[in-house]
């Protein structure tokens, strides 16, 4: 299945309510199995992103659905792209003419 790298970052309201997050975390897995979106790994980071979600998805539809309904509950932004996993890369660049 597909990766995807979502990067979050907290809108005013999600950082006013961050003792809930752990809570809105369970909820958006919830969420993701109805719509065929696999939370593999949810990181709290530093810098330009608050969170990092490393997702599987069959594709980039039920993940745009996905992103559309937890960016509108309004506590965080997110931002996502496509990964390739090394091997599926090699593949990759072994068929470029």
């Amino acid at each position: 299945m597909p990766t995807f790298i979502v990067t979050l970052s907290w809108t005013d309201q999600g950082i006013r309510n961050v003792k809930d997050a752990p809570k809105r975390s369970a909820a958006a897995r919830e969420l993701g199995k109805k719509l065929g979106v696999e939370i593999k790994h949810l990181f709290l980071t530093t810098g330009d992103s608050d969170l990092l979600a490393i997702v599987e998805a069959a594709d980039g539809t039920d993940l745009a659905k996905f992103a559309m309904i937890i960016g509108g509950q309004g506590n965080v932004r997110t931002k996502t792209v496509r990964a390739w996993p090394e091997a599926e890369f090699a593949k990759l660049v072994s068929e470029l003419p």
